[in-house]
């Protein structure tokens, strides 16, 4: 049976985070009791962020997965899965944006729960560091969203789940929201929100981009015809 919690992290060019991070994330579990590994899928990254990744493998229970290109978030965290033990898995970022002290929190929740979904819009929720056209952005694309799920933060990328809930599905999520497409084609019927405080990130360059904003755009449609709500065309 498997047991404990597999938390996945995908990088590119996070040096300046990953030393710091894992360190936080294995303090977070020791302080609750959890059982727990990290898996590091980086895309060659050329910054140095594997090496960092592999010294740190030494002394905390860490898997480093490195693939020969930048191949996107959404596939990391498949690749991720795949090589995971957990039967609750976890996903967040390397740059802090998702404090690692909340993993215990999510972990509580899925004792009564299928899926545990970051809000930044619940009470004990937010958002620091962001301007104006972020925020207007992150809405537009939550918006998007509503047709396929009731949750209040469709967006998220800090979210755990139970391993069995995505057993049988076929996830080919195109871009970043892994989490979205885990929500639609993940068999779960209970849902939890836990509140957190999203911090942009303090040091490396956001990956954002326009092809991302495509990407969202066409796997956003995939999901909406998924759910019977579009007609596939030819």
């Amino acid at each position: 049976m498997r047991k404990g919690v597999s938390i996945i992290i995908p990088t590119y060019n996070e040096r300046e985070n990953i030393g710091r991070l894992i360190p936080a994330i294995f303090s977070a579990l020791s302080k609750a009791s959890i059982k727990g590994e990290v898996i590091v899928v980086d895309d060659n990254s050329p910054d140095g962020t594997a090496r960092i990744v592999s010294g740190l493998s030494k002394k905390f229970n860490v898997k480093l997965i490195v693939r020969e290109k930048k191949a996107g978030l959404s596939s990391a965290v498949l690749e991720g899965i795949k090589n995971s033990s957990g039967e609750i898995i976890g996903v967040m970022d390397a740059d802090f944006s998702h404090p690692p002290g909340k993993i215990p929190e999510f972990a509580k929740s899925l004792e009564h729960a299928d899926i545990a979904i970051g809000s930044r819009f619940i009470g004990g929720g937010g958002i620091r560091g962001w301007s104006s056209l972020k925020m207007s952005r992150s809405a537009i694309a939550s918006l998007l969203a509503r047709g396929l799920t009731s949750v209040s933060d469709p967006m998220s990328g800090f979210f755990f789940f139970r391993r069995e809930i995505i057993s049988g599905a076929s996830l080919r999520p195109k871009g970043y929201k892994i989490g979205l497409e885990i929500m639609v084609k993940g068999k779960h019927a209970r849902v939890a929100e836990v509140p957190y405080v999203f911090h942009d990130r303090m040091r490396g360059k956001s990956k954002f981009n326009a092809k991302e904003a495509i990407n969202y755009l066409v796997h956003i449609t995939r999901l909406y015809v998924h759910k019977g709500k579009l007609v596939a065309w030819p």
